[in-house]
């Protein structure tokens, strides 16, 4: 390898002392930061991307879960969806008032309150994941597909520790 080649190789890498690469711009800077940084700006592309659709942020996840089964209780969507039940109740009301959703009894349980997507709500299921897949586009720009299934799989294995059980943290 001539010298160029290396010089090139090795631009924007910065040695530590043990003379081992490191990464210029996350020289120091400690993993929740670098992750919680992303969430946000991921989550700031996307409501932009969902804007044009009257949605917000948080309810594209609640479209999806709909549109993949349709007829989920509020606690069920709290539960898949990471939030409280509180927030789902907010989030559907809004939703439900923007016309994407509906909430009706259950057939076999009239105790039981279901939410349902609305045909509105169904018509926006192919923006939303233009949206997303955008999104995902502009994320991985410069990423090889085999980066990408690294990326995510070490992002779900990041996730389940976190939510694993607390006597094994």
């Amino acid at each position: 390898m001539s010298k160029k080649d290396k010089s090139d190789k090795d631009k924007g890498e910065k040695k530590n002392k043990g003379g081992k690469k490191k990464d210029a711009g996350t020289a120091g800077v400690p993993l929740t930061v670098l992750v919680t940084q992303l969430a946000r700006t991921l989550r700031t592309r996307l409501s932009h991307n969902l804007a044009d659709s009257g949605l917000y942020a948080g309810q594209d996840g609640v479209m999806q879960l709909l549109g993949e089964e349709d007829g989920i209780t509020p606690g069920a969507l709290a539960q898949r969806l990471g939030v409280k039940a509180p927030t789902m109740t907010r989030t559907i009301g809004r939703m439900e008032a923007q016309g994407f959703v509906m909430r009706r009894a259950d057939d076999k349980d009239a105790r039981l309150t279901k939410v349902y997507l609305t045909e509105e709500g169904r018509n926006s299921i192919e923006r939303i994941a233009s949206a997303a897949d955008d999104c995902e586009r502009v994320a991985t720009k410069g990423l090889s597909g085999k980066e990408v299934k690294a990326l995510a799989r070490l992002l779900v294995t990041v996730e389940e520790n976190l939510r694993g059980d607390p006597e094994k943290r």
